[in-house]
Formats: structure tokens, C-alpha cells, sequence
């Protein structure tokens, strides 16, 4: 299937997403991808899908959508592969930009150092970069690239493309557990920084991954870095991307159901989580509930007390 959705997104809205690559052809074979193995390793441009195929197939979903009155925010490159290894892809950005929709596009960066590559990216209203890790032992052992990739020359083209691009840039961190992390979270942190993503998400694996033995991370483990990645990038440029659904800011007057949907997109202090309860007229009684049934963590940072909406994947654990 080329054209799927519309699907709700948190980060861009209602999107339609376009499989410009058939399963599973890639560049890297991350550990924790939710496709499968990779089944073609490959950092070759070529062609995949005739470019005028992928605007008819779009082109009718975005039909029906419109039969259905319902929005489609973006039109989204997020295939069962790396999207940039498709030669064509300018031209479907072409193409599909007939349709007056913005565009966007989900990569993990790895070919961004070619200047081809980002000429494509530079058309798009939206671009996310996978920055999983900054140094080259966890970027090995993590995203698995392909072995004539350079980590450096990726890390620069980031640069490049970000000088360049003039649509809204964010970056997605993976994080699973068994992996001694070490300093890397201040690395990335300090790479991002230059950086300047409009927002650093951080992930963690829900569906399941392409090894078995891999787990998200342990919630103090993410919570470890979305403090680094804070106190190098401010408030409200950092969020966590882990597998929520529904609008994580809408406040349905649902006490409970609003505390959940915040902590699921960033820890709680504790004093805010306490400012959050007397706006609402309810007590701290909500608060302990929640920890007693395992919906809510509790969680110390530098001192200081979070709340942090406990990870399904760990919720019977």
C-alpha cells in the first residue's frame, strides 16, 4: 500500500502517509525497528515506485478524505524503509505539492550528507532527523548502519541541511534498555544544542522490535535524558514521543485522564503537579490513587520530585 491514512500524529496533526519504499530496504537495521530486520541493506539512490503512481494513489486518499470531511494536516514520507534512498523523491515532492497540502518527511538522516539528498529534504514543510546517538560505538550498536556510512559526515549534513531548510526541523531519540548510556545523553544534548531543532523528541520502542531482546527504557532512564536535553535546549523544546494516543493537551475536564496525558509527554514537578490539582478543584488524593494503581510513577531528579505517566510496556511488570 502506497498512500495510508489519514492516522492521528502527534507530531503533525492528521497526516497521510506515502510509502515511497517497499519493505525493507534501508540503510541502517536498527535494533529496535518496528517493521522487521532489514531485509536490503543499501545507501544507493535508485528508483522504487513510478513517481505519478505515488500522486494517483495519494491523490485518491486525499479524495476520499475530503469525501469524508476529514482533515489531512500533512502528506507524510514515512515508508517501510529509508525514504531518501528513493531517487525520485523530489519529484513526488513536486508532484504532490500540486495537492496543497503541506509535506513532510520522517528520516533517519543517514544520506543527509549528499547534497542531492538534501535539495529533496530543503522542499518539504516538515523534516524529523533520527538522532539516536552522537557517538560512533552506540551508533553502531544501536542503529547498525551500513558499514561504508561515516557518523561524522551524517552529524554535519544535519548542520547543513538545518542552515538550509526553512520549514520546521524536529529530531527523534530512541532509548531501550540494557544499554549503558553513559555520558551520551550530554553528547547528544550538546549536538542538539547547535542544532536547534524546533522540538527533541524522545521515543521508546512500542510496537514490537525487530530483536527480542530489546526493551524501552526504564523510565528513569528517559527521564535522565529529557532533563539533560532541557537544561541544554529550554522548556518546551523537548518532549517525550512514547506511544500515547489521543491529543496529549487537550484538558477534558477529566482530572485523572489530563494528568495522565500531560506526564505522558513530559515529567511533572511536583509543584506543578500541585498547581495543576488546585486549578482543577481536586487534592493530592488523585495523585496517590494513580500510584497505587501503577498508572503514575514517582520518580527524583537533581533533587527534585517528578511524576511521569508509567510506560505501558511496563505497566504489568
Amino acid at each position: 500500500m502506497i498512500a495510508f491514512g489519514p492516522v492521528p500524529s502527534r507530531r503533525l496533526g492528521k497526516s497521510l502517509g506515502v510509502n515511497n519504499i517497499p519493505d525493507k530496504v534501508c540503510t541502517y537495521a536498527c535494533v529496535y525497528c518496528q517493521i522487521g530486520r532489514t531485509l536490503r541493506m543499501e545507501i544507493e539512490r535508485r528508483p522504487f515506485y513510478e513517481p505519478e503512481l505515488i500522486f494517483e494513489e495519494v491523490s485518491r486518499k486525499v479524495e476520499e478524505a475530503e469525501g469524508r470531511n476529514e482533515k489531512i494536516d500533512y502528506i507524510t514520507f514515512v515508508p517501510d524503509g529509508e525514504p531518501t534512498l528513493d531517487i525520485n523523491l523530489g519529484r513526488e515532492i513536486d508532484l504532490l505539492g500540486e495537492l496543497g497540502i503541506k509535506l513532510a518527511a520522517l528520516t533517519n538522516a543517514s544520506l543527509i550528507w549528499r547534497d542531492d539528498v538534501r535539495e529533496d529534504l530543503l522542499k518539504l514543510d516538515f523534516v524529523s532527523l533520527k538522532v539516536d546517538a552522537v557517538s560512533e560505538n552506540l551508533w553502531r550498536r544501536i542503529d547498525r548502519p551500513h558499514k561504508s556510512l561515516n557518523l561524522e559526515k551524517i552529524l554535519d549534513g544535519m548542520f547543513d541541511f538545518r542552515n538550509e531548510f526553512g520549514g520546521k526541523v524536529v529530531t527523534e531519540t530512541m532509548l531501550i534498555d540494557g544499554v549503558d548510556y553513559g555520558d551520551e545523553f550530554e553528547r547528544i544534548a550538546d549536538f542538539l544544542a547547535e542544532l536547534k531543532p524546533d522540538v527533541a523528541y524522545i521515543a521508546i520502542p512500542t510496537r514490537p522490535p525487530a530483536e527480542t531482546w530489546v526493551r524501552p527504557a526504564k523510565e528513569e532512564t528517559i527521564n535522565r535524558a529529557f532533563q539533560t536535553f532541557v537544561e541544554k535546549l529550554g522548556e518546551g523544546r523537548v518532549e517525550y514521543l512514547i506511544g500515547y494516543e489521543g491529543n496529549a493537551f487537550a484538558f477534558t475536564g477529566n482530572v485523572e485522564e489530563d494528568l495522565l496525558s500531560i506526564t505522558s509527554v513530559h515529567p511533572m514537578r511536583e509543584e506543578a503537579v500541585k498547581e495543576f490539582l488546585r486549578k482543577a478543584n481536586a487534592d493530592w488524593g488523585v495523585v496517590e490513587r494513580l500510584l497505587r494503581e501503577g498508572k503514575l510513577i514517582e520518580l527524583e531528579y537533581n533533587g527534585k520530585r517528578f511524576y511521569m505517566r508509567r510506560l505501558k510496556s511496563r505497566e504489568m511488570s
